[in-house]
């Protein structure tokens, strides 16, 4: 998964301005302690960091 459409996804889930407030925010212990922007600078894959949100937010089948 690319990163756009990682932030595609993010948007259309939560909206643009809470997207981004959860992405910088959120730490989440399924990520190793770290929010979804530290993840993906430490290096996860986009479809890795999509699942672990998916999984624990309760995203639409329809955007997984």
């Amino acid at each position: 998964m690319r990163l756009t459409e990682f932030w595609r996804r993010m948007y259309e889930h939560f909206g643009e301005a809470y997207a981004e407030s959860f992405a910088s925010d959120h730490v989440m212990s399924e990520l190793g302690g770290r929010t979804v922007r530290q993840a993906l600078e430490a290096g996860w894959e986009a479809k890795d960091v999509w699942r672990v949100v998916c999984d624990s937010q309760g995203v639409s089948a329809l955007l997984r």
